[in-house]
């Protein structure tokens, strides 16, 4: 689309427009023969000309004549308008009789993207910008965005809401200016690994509200007034609510943190509701009165019930967007009847906020934005359509968003060189699964803590500190990853201390049963017809059943594994222990692949004696729903079980919920045998004997047992036989024994 540039260059002297009418007519006057008030070798600019070109008075500049191309004719421009003195009070601008006046001034002038241009109307003065410039059939993304004013073109006319400048009769605009720019850069905005979820919201709630208003109309449509962003903490819901009200073109948001609405004054809390709707209200029934004198001149004869609900809406779409941003939504808006304070606060909270969201009046200038981590605890009339009818979850990144959240958290490290060259943020973004983009953050600020902590001494901490000597290497990051653990990640210290021992080769059966239990979880990893598997691990107490379990889920690098204990319900009530196993559960189908291990059945949860075993229903059905429930679409979930009371289980009829069982046995004189030749804790003649005596002996005794004998007879031995300079006695060996075995 360029054009030709004549090959004569000339220099000129900038100078100013001979009068104040020619200021206005965006044009530069350098011929005498035309005006005699301009001396030759010289160029007549304004002000505005002269400000965009960046040059002053008595400059020299170069200039050469430009021939445009054919077909240079602009179809649409877009222009924004603006008051050439600031603060001036708001005005009314038509937009059709704006376009016919500046084409009987401007056309066959080029008009350039960025352009200003002095015009004016109706007695003041404005300044355009061009903020687009379309040539019919031309493409201009790698060129300079200009064209040809023309009779024809069509104009587009935007102001901004801080402008005071109200553009009216333009019902035939492309699309409305509800945004401040006109493409997004989520890294720019600090939101990464989110472009699925921002690209849902754009679709659901803002694609309507893109186009003028005249358009939803004869859809017969109305604009979504709701959104609930739910999920994880720390995942960006907040940030994800902020960044939509910073990027819409209209009032300021309001963010209301949940809690703040609640008042102990009586009719407060609903008050402090209808404040927060207040200024949308006097807004769209303002713009509404305009709305209904201009139209009612107009056509006072067709004035029907139909046409006074199309005033109405018209009037909603004028008004400015108001955006109410509301955080830990849950705490206000709690499912009805289902607090018990005897005030119903909470009830008329939720329905105040139903009356003007979606009640006789409502609202078509606002959109609520609402947030939680608990969205189960909403009441299921928020939720329905016209409402919060945009429920979008805001789920843990992939390593894909980590890898952007982590770009976004080091780039202006990067850009001041304080980033070490061995960084490798691709690896970081796998290494640190489940990790939320808070997390993430966490782990880049203690990564930068050590960095900064190298160059400080505690011995003088008013040193100065040399700034080029800051670098943050890869094993910043390594420590920070393990310092900053994630909420929704491996429980590796507790499983770690399930098998404190570590894992030896202690017989066929043993190494078959990992061997088949890994198998479970590559199914979980690649099928997609097993979204659950369980499994149940049952034999004698001590047998590994735990350790087992707790090594595949180590191996399985499952990016959530949850070992529940009776230990972490010590005192609990039954209601509450069904809640904490529930979590458990919901919080794993939040992670893609997950491992639950359910250790002691009998004991976590139906407090099993042998006696006379209590029996609890509600935690029964509570675990053998939970065990039959699959997990939601796109997520699988991997569920072990151990248990010493088989026979109680099947009669409580929780085995049936198991679709997998292995029996874990006792070790045998060779599986001994095995175990102890790994442990080199005895002389090959000893061996055999030791073996022999441990037949039958579930494993974790066996290293109880070989920690005793390790002692020596006097104390003291344990380190010289572990380090392999000294043997167990086997004397020794058979006292201890007897001590272990109960006869």
């Amino acid at each position: 689309m360029a054009g030709r540039f004549g090959s004569q260059v000339m220099t000129m002297t900038v100078t100013n427009t001979p009068s104040a009418d020619l200021a206005f007519t965006n044009l530069a006057y350098c011929s005498s023969a035309d005006l005699r008030h301009i001396r030759d070798g010289n160029i007549a600019l304004n002000a505005i000309q002269r400000r965009h070109a960046r040059v002053s008075t008595g400059d020299m500049v170069s200039i050469s004549r430009f021939v445009p191309p054919e077909n240079f004719e602009l179809a649409m421009l877009t222009l924004e308008l603006e008051f050439v003195k600031k603060g001036t009070k708001s005005e009314q601008v038509d937009a059709a009789l704006l376009s016919t006046q500046l084409k009987r001034k401007y056309t066959n002038q080029v008009l350039t993207v960025g352009q200003k241009a002095t015009f004016e109307y109706h007695g003041t003065n404005y300044i355009l910008t061009v903020n687009r410039a379309d040539v019919e059939g031309q493409n201009q993304s790698n060129g300079i965005e200009r064209g040809m004013l023309s009779p024809d073109t069509y104009i587009v006319f935007e102001a901004s809401n801080a402008s005071g400048i109200k553009i009216v009769n333009q019902r035939e605009a492309a699309s409305s200016n509800i945004f401040k720019h006109k493409e997004f850069n989520l890294e720019s905005l600090g939101i990464g690994g989110l472009g699925a979820e921002f690209a849902d919201i754009f679709r659901r709630a803002f694609a309507s509200r893109v186009f003028p208003p005249h358009v939803t109309s004869r859809l017969g449509i109305k604009h979504v007034k709701g959104m609930l962003l739910f999920g994880p903490p720390g995942t960006g819901k907040t940030l994800m609510a902020r960044q939509i009200g910073k990027m819409l073109n209209g009032k300021d948001p309001k963010i209301v943190n949940g809690p703040e609405v609640l008042s102990k004054f009586v009719g407060e809390t609903e008050k402090n509701v209808r404040d927060l709707f207040a200024d949308a209200e006097q807004d769209q029934r303002t713009l509404g009165k305009e709305t209904f004198f201009s139209l009612i001149c107009v056509r006072v004869y067709s004035f029907s019930y139909a046409y006074w609900a199309i005033l109405l809406s018209f009037s909603g779409d004028a008004s400015e967007l108001h955006v109410i941003i509301f955080d830990e939504i849950d705490a206000i808006c709690k499912s009805r009847g289902s607090t018990r304070d005897g005030t119903g606060v909470h009830d008329s909270i939720v329905n105040q906020l139903l009356t003007k969201i979606d009640g006789v009046e409502a609202l078509n200038n606002v959109l609520l934005i609402g947030m939680t981590n608990r969205k189960d605890l909403l009441d299921e009339a928020l939720l329905r359509p016209g409402r919060l009818e945009v429920q979008v979850e805001i789920s843990l990144p992939d390593e894909a968003g980590r890898l952007q959240i982590l770009q976004i958290h080091t780039n202006k490290m990067k850009e001041n060189s304080f980033l070490g060259h061995d960084i490798n943020l691709q690896e970081l973004a796998a290494r640190t699964k489940n990790y939320s983009g808070a997390e993430l953050e966490g782990v880049v600020k203690s990564a930068t803590s050590y960095a900064l902590n190298r160059q400080l001494s505690m011995d003088d901490l008013t040193k100065p500190v040399e700034e080029e000597n800051i670098k943050i290497t890869m094993d910043d990051f390594l420590h920070a990853i393990h310092e900053v653990q994630p909420a929704f990640g491996a429980s590796t210290d507790d499983l770690e201390r399930c098998r404190l021992n570590g894992m030896v080769d202690s017989g066929d059966r043993h190494n078959h049963i990992y061997k088949r239990a890994m198998l479970l979880v590559e199914q979980v990893k690649v099928s997609s017809r097993s979204p659950l598997v369980t499994c149940l691990l049952e034999g004698p107490s001590g047998s590994g059943k735990t350790a087992l379990a707790a090594t595949v889920g180590i191996d399985s690098d499952f990016p959530y594994v949850k070992i529940v204990s009776a230990e972490t319900m010590i005192g609990l009530h039954e209601s509450t222990k069904c809640a904490h196993i529930v979590k458990v559960f919901e919080d794993a189908y939040k992670s893609p692949m997950s491992i639950i291990i359910l250790d002691d059945i009998e004991r976590l949860l139906l407090e099993y004696v042998a006696i006379g075993p209590r029996f609890s229903n509600i935690i029964s059905q509570t675990l053998m729903v939970l065990l039959k429930r699959l997990p939601p679409k796109g997520k699988k979930l991997l569920v072990f079980g151990t248990t010493s009371q088989l026979t109680f289980l099947d009669s409580v009829g929780i085995c049936e919920a198991f679709s997998i069982t292995y029996s874990v046995p006792t070790l045998k004189t060779e599986d001994a045998k095995k175990v102890l030749k790994q442990l080199n804790v005895f002389s090959e003649d000893d061996i055999d004997a030791a073996a022999e005596a441990l037949d039958d002996i579930p494993i974790k005794k066996l290293y109880m047992l070989i920690e005793m004998a390790a002692q020596g007879e006097d104390g003291g031995s344990a380190e010289a036989i572990y380090d392999g300079r000294e043997k167990i006695k086997i004397n020794h060996f058979f006292d201890c024994l007897q001590d272990v075995v109960r006869f």
